[in-house]
């Protein structure tokens, strides 16, 4: 996990920054996931860094949004990101990102855990669960837990699709306080971990 590599995103007049990255994340994914990459790493430099106490939608379904900036930071050792960048998976994204080259952390960095973070359940799943559980109609759970229940996170999200179902779902994602030491692991097909570090700078 000593090297880098920074992907900036190009200006571009047709489409949104967020929905440039969330393009090219998805590009990672797809490799990160096919090839069991758990020693890629990533973070957002730029990243607006929200309150992570869930709060309730409002009436419009409106909430706080944070922006995970123009730069996608791949972590690794120089093997690794060496041998992702030899892969195809930029294909389609060319034209809307310049990646740099793979250079080495600096010496001063500081270690920080870039995880995914869920909401504790969607309306429609707990009205699910209630009527399971104690046999209400869809009307009665429809009463109970109204869509306005629905929880939101305040941290920066992608707008990703499922691969497997086709729908589209947020990522949020939590930069995690600056720690002084390192902590080793694997990261996800997401290149984000619960507790596993990369170096923040």
């Amino acid at each position: 996990m000593d090297h880098y590599v920074d992907i900036q995103l190009q200006p571009d007049a047709e489409f949104a920054p967020a929905m440039l990255m969330a393009a090219l994340f998805t590009k990672l994914h797809k490799p990160l996931a096919a090839g069991a990459r758990t020693n890629i790493g990533v973070s957002f430099p730029q990243m607006d860094v929200g309150d992570a106490a869930p709060v309730r939608a409002s009436r419009t379904g409106a909430h706080p949004r944070y922006a995970l900036g123009q730069v996608l930071r791949l972590h690794g050792t120089s093997q690794a990101l060496h041998a992702l960048l030899t892969t195809d998976w930029l294909t389609g994204m060319r034209d809307h990102v310049a990646c740099g080259a793979v250079l080495a952390v600096p010496t001063d960095a500081l270690h920080r855990v870039v995880s995914r973070v869920q909401a504790k359940s969607s309306p429609e799943r707990l009205r699910r669960r209630q009527m399971r559980r104690h046999g209400l109609t869809e009307e009665q759970a429809q009463e109970r837990i109204p869509d306005s229940a629905s929880e939101m996170l305040n941290l920066p999200f992608l707008t990703l699709r499922s691969q497997s179902t086709g729908q589209t779902f947020r990522l949020f994602i939590r930069l995690g306080s600056e720690q002084a030491a390192a902590v080793p692991g694997e990261f996800g097909a997401y290149g984000l971990s619960p507790q596993t570090t990369v170096l923040w700078f």
